[in-house]
């Protein structure tokens, strides 16, 4: 991997790394939520800053170039994260589900009790 394209893949990733921190600074993203990110930047980071280790990890995989292997990691980490994301909205879908039964319920005993203080009078 050239100079260049090492030092243009690690300016991008620092710049993500500040984007996630400042988002988490900012209380806008949730740490919970901004780990994976942290730790998938923080990967490729190591990897692309050691020329050897990428090339290595490279020919162990059969990827062509390293540059290659760098977008194929942050493919699967994209792929990762993608799956937190969709575990994360099913689980919050189903809790909207069971607010929305429990409140509908509370709205029928509210509408009885009001048509029972009605009769009543």
């Amino acid at each position: 991997m050239s100079l260049r394209a090492r030092i243009i893949i690690l300016v991008v990733l620092v710049l993500a790394l500040i984007v996630v921190l400042n988002a988490v600074r900012k209380k806008s993203m949730r740490l919970k939520y901004a780990l994976p990110w942290f730790g998938c930047l923080i990967v490729l980071l190591v990897l692309s800053a050691i020329p050897n280790g990428l090339v290595g990890l490279a020919d162990l995989l059969g990827i062509y170039s390293p540059v290659n292997m760098i977008f194929f990691l942050g493919f699967l980490f994209s792929l990762a994260i993608i799956f937190v994301l969709t575990l994360v909205v099913s689980r919050l879908a189903e809790r909207i589900r069971k607010l929305t039964q429990a409140v509908a319920l509370l709205e029928d005993r509210l509408t009885q009790e009001q048509k029972e203080k009605k009769e009543s009078k």
